[in-house]
């Protein structure tokens, strides 16, 4: 008995750190329909992006790049399980590091494509959207998890970018943690700034 307890502790450090940012993220159900958490290694394979989900079924709180949100049951927003708290000097504070695990142009144009028929918008120009990274990647957002990239309405850069940013520097200064910085951009970019002291 001791035995197995101590190898499922071994798991769980191994896999995912046991980490608690992980669920702090909504859970959410995959593309097949299968529960998942969005803190889940789902990044891992970078598959090519596929979908089952019927045009129009996802819907965008507003068309208004200043107060748009995804739709929560589309793009919860997934987390990179490489990035965790204890390693963000290491990852994502250092210059440059989100260049380095971006997705290709090819990888996020055909996702926006997709994404932008699910979302049922009426404009299906790609030029219209940004394919963002709703948990953005300088805050240890998942880099190709389709539960992590929206055709968000408007150019780049807007107003989530920002807040995005505010956040970023607040998490490398070590003013704000980075659990807490995703929680609050999943939570409401809107108001995810508040968190900064």
């Amino acid at each position: 008995m001791r035995r197995s307890i101590t190898a499922a502790i071994a798991t769980c450090l191994l896999l995912a750190g046991c980490s608690s940012t992980a669920s702090r993220v909504s859970s959410h159900r995959d593309r097949t329909g299968s529960p998942q958490s969005a803190g889940t290694p789902t990044d891992t394979a970078a598959p090519e992006p596929t979908s089952t989900l019927a045009p129009g079924s996802c819907h965008a709180s507003s068309l208004d790049p200043a107060t748009t949100h995804p739709d929560p049951h589309c793009t919860p927003g997934a987390l990179n399980p490489a990035v965790n708290q204890a390693n963000i000097h290491n990852t994502i504070c250092v210059s440059g590091y989100t260049k380095t695990i971006r997705p290709p142009v090819a990888y996020t144009d055909a996702l926006k494509r997709q994404q932008i028929r699910e979302y049922g918008y009426t404009d299906t120009s790609p030029r219209s959207y940004e394919e963002d990274h709703f948990i953005p990647l300088s805050l240890g957002g998942a880099p190709r998890d389709p539960h992590n990239l929206w055709p968000e309405p408007g150019a780049s850069p807007n107003p989530k970018d920002d807040i995005e940013f505010k956040l970023y520097k607040a998490v490398c200064a070590g003013t704000v943690t980075l659990a807490a910085a995703q929680k609050a951009i999943a939570t409401d970019w809107t108001t995810a700034g508040q968190i900064i002291h």
